[in-house]
Formats: structure tokens, sequence, C-alpha cells
């Protein structure tokens, strides 16, 4: 049987191999690269999404109010001027 010492001995070397290798090497690279690329595609998380997607929303409930109120406003002058030419005939 093989001694713990001997164990160690060689678990410390394949430690040592794997540290030293250029897989470490080409796995920092790929990373890299990959962080490199998604900020050239200008992408976002998912929390900033979800914060302008809410903005985008309440802009847009916004939006409806301003049209329904113009709509209201613009009803209203309609009929005053109504009045105001039925007045001016009189």
């Amino acid at each position: 049987m093989i001694s713990i010492d001997r164990m160690n001995e060689i678990s410390n070397k394949i430690k040592d191999m794997a540290t030293s290798s250029p897989l470490v090497d080409f796995e920092k690279n790929i990373s890299a690269l990959l962080r490199g690329a998604f900020t050239k595609m200008e992408l976002v998380s998912r929390e900033e999404f979800d914060v302008q997607a809410e903005v985008l929303r309440t802009t847009r409930l916004k939006l409806e109010l301003l049209e329904a109120r113009l709509i209201e406003l613009e009803s209203l002058n309609a009929s005053e001027l109504k009045s105001v030419s039925v007045e001016a005939r009189q």
C-alpha cells in the first residue's frame, strides 16, 4: 500500500502541474476574450434591464395620461370656441 506521505507528494505534484499548465492560461485568456466580446456587444445585466423596463413602463403610463388630458383639453377648448362663435352670431 502507498504511504500517506507518498500520496501527499503525488497530490502536490499534480497540483503544481495543474497550476503551471497552459490550461490555466487558456482559461484566463478565454475569460478575458469573452468579457471583451460582451463589452463590445453592449450587453446589460438582468438587473439593469429590469430597471430600464420599469422606467419604460412608467413613462408609457405617464404618456397615456398626458394624451388623455390633451384630448380632454382639446375638447374643452373646442366647446368653448363653439359657444363663443354662437354668442358672436347673436
